[in-house]
């Protein structure tokens, strides 16, 4: 199927639909492997279009496992291998979406669009960053999270009062000095060898910026489980640290001896290994340090 720039739809979720079509339609539509997603086939082929698929988890509600293991792929693909896959995540969940944009509209005296947008953003911003896939349920989730984007815009109505003049409003305007905040504590991690400088970012992205996890560990060349291990490890030394008073006050000549030996040890270790050979990605027990 093809959609000129005249024929394109306005509405943010119309035109989500019809590039989902563009994608699934002949002569090279996207498919899933059935033996992944344990979905059964009448015809007894191996693989499932994508609009077929959709069309049998709606005549099937309570094939809750096939729903979560055609969801597991359906995000890890949308997070690591191209929009393509953004767009047929986004399709696959076109019933709930329009469903929920119907809701919501229902008594809303703006531009539904809006509406549309907001019930897409929360999706996409689940599906690439949110959603973990080591829970039951991703589609619920993702769900969730659109309905959620789109209810705060209509709560959003009236919520705001007009202010005149801000410098006259009571109380104190100056922001308070981020002492405890997460991001200062991590950069004093770093500096203290509790937290090593390539695993900063990946630290940040995870656990404050609760990025997905997927994409982050195929760019350091692990696996996600790996990775999982890794950054595990770093709570417990995080933790020990904020415990002895280090990231908060300050730390004495011994102790911060001690966590550079540590760290230096911890170089050694990845150094050591980067000289054997190894094959991309590591595996778990291969990412100790």
């Amino acid at each position: 199927m093809s959609v000129s720039a005249n024929d394109w739809p306005t509405s943010p979720l119309a035109a989500a639909d019809a590039a989902f079509t563009a994608l699934t339609g002949e002569p090279a539509p996207l498919t899933l492997d059935l033996d992944t997603c344990g979905v059964p086939n009448a015809d007894g082929s191996d693989v499932m279009t994508l609009p077929a698929l959709r069309d049998w988890l709606l005549r099937h509600p309570q094939a809750y496992a096939q729903r979560d293991s055609v969801w597991r792929e359906l995000v890890r693909r949308a997070r690591l291998d191209g929009p393509a896959w953004v767009i047929a995540a986004v399709g696959m969940a076109m019933p709930a979406l329009r469903r929920y944009a119907g809701q919501l509209c229902t008594g809303y005296d703006g531009d539904p669009d809006d509406i549309d947008a907001e019930i897409l953003t929360g999706f996409l911003t689940a599906l690439r960053d949110r959603v973990d896939l080591t829970q039951d349920a991703p589609y619920a989730a993702l769900c969730r999270a659109a309905w959620r984007a789109g209810h705060r815009l209509r709560l959003q109505i009236g919520e705001y009062t007009s202010i005149a003049d801000v410098d006259d409003l009571p109380g104190p305007h100056t922001p308070k000095v981020p002492y405890g905040h997460p991001d200062v504590l991590v950069r004093r991690a770093v500096g203290l060898g509790i937290l090593d400088p390539e695993d900063e970012q990946p630290y940040i992205d995870v656990r404050l910026g609760r990025r997905a996890i997927e994409p982050i560990a195929a760019a350091l060349g692990i696996t996600v489980d790996a990775l999982r291990m890794r950054l595990g490890r770093i709570d417990t030394r995080i933790a020990d640290a904020l415990h002895k008073g280090l990231l908060t006050g300050i730390a004495s000549p011994h102790a911060a001896a001690t966590l550079t030996a540590q760290a230096e040890h911890r170089a050694a270790t990845r150094a050591g290994r980067a000289t054997t050979g190894r094959p991309q990605p590591v595996s778990e027990a291969a990412a100790a340090a």
